[in-house]
């Protein structure tokens, strides 16, 4: 029994050629050098924050030496010297003040924002501009009344004081970062909650806020990071029982010379809160920022 083996004809091939549409190289090389660019200069951002932790950990022999060193002998010294300067009651001090004045903030914001954006008022627009002029004036033009205020009612020097300050400022953006929040949420929900019979206060603490909780983290973290990093009222207003981290940061600069690697290690204990809080909660923080500023 003879087999034959039959040849399987060759086959032309069908598959096309797929074609890049026009200006295709070009825009890569444009992605491409606009990715370049925004790599360097995010760098060129975080430089100084990098070089500030690395003299931090130098001995003061080493960090302002030219040409600088990069390899130095790392210590720890310079982080026991700044607390052996007493730097612990004004970190208590800026967290006291931030964590406090941000839990005064949403209490009040979360409801003045339902108030204008899912109930509105009447006029609805002009309590918004209103909260958003308090922040066209610096706050230097007001320092002079409220130094008087405060100096009346024994307000200088105290921590109650300079929470409540920090509500002032930072309520008007809480408030216009929420309204955006609060406007993206479905109206249909709401109105099936009040056919339901909810009142307002179950319409606002269980059907409403839990849709927004990453706009409360969101504007909750900004007046956080704003409170810890004010320096001017701090500097102002307080001298030893109230003070707080960032005016406590340039008495590491005196008469005797500058202590870079001690003002390093400083500068570097005070930004890890804030650090930690934007790292975290980044998405929310940057969507609550483009929400503030196109609505």
């Amino acid at each position: 029994m003879t087999t034959t083996t039959l040849g399987v004809p060759a086959t032309k091939s069908t598959q096309v050629p797929i074609r890049k549409p026009a200006g295709w190289a070009s825009r890569r090389v444009r992605g491409i050098a606009l990715t370049t660019v925004t790599w360097i200069a995010v760098l060129a951002f975080f430089f100084p924050v990098v070089w500030m932790v690395f003299t931090a950990f130098k001995p003061e022999s080493q960090a302002a030496t030219l040409p600088p060193t990069f390899a130095p002998d790392f210590t720890l010294d310079r982080f026991q010297a700044v607390f052996d300067r007493d730097m612990l009651p004004y970190l208590i001090n800026s967290a006291s003040a931030s964590l406090g004045s941000t839990l005064l903030v949403l209490a009040l914001a979360i409801p003045a924002a339902y108030a204008l954006s899912v109930r509105p008022v009447k006029n609805v627009r002009d309590p918004l501009f209103f909260l958003i002029s308090t922040k066209f004036m610096p706050v230097a033009a007001s320092i002079i009344p409220v130094y008087m205020l405060l100096q009346a009612v024994g307000g200088l020097d105290n921590i109650t004081w300079l929470t409540i300050l920090y509500v002032g400022i930072n309520l008007p953006i809480a408030v216009w970062m929420m309204r955006s929040f609060l406007a993206e949420v479905p109206r249909e929900i709401i109105e099936a909650a009040q056919i339901d019979g909810a009142g307002l206060r179950t319409e606002i603490f269980r059907v409403v806020l839990p849709i927004v909780l990453p706009g409360v983290a969101a504007a909750g973290l900004i007046c956080f990071i704003f409170a810890w990093n004010e320096f001017f009222l701090a500097n102002l207003l307080t001298t030893q029982v109230a003070r707080t981290t960032p005016p406590v940061l340039g008495s590491f600069v005196d008469g005797r010379g500058q202590f870079l690697s001690v003002l390093s290690a400083a500068s570097t204990i005070a930004i890890v809160p804030v650090v930690i809080a934007g790292w975290v909660a980044q998405k929310q923080l940057v969507r609550g920022l483009a929400m503030g500023a196109i609505k």
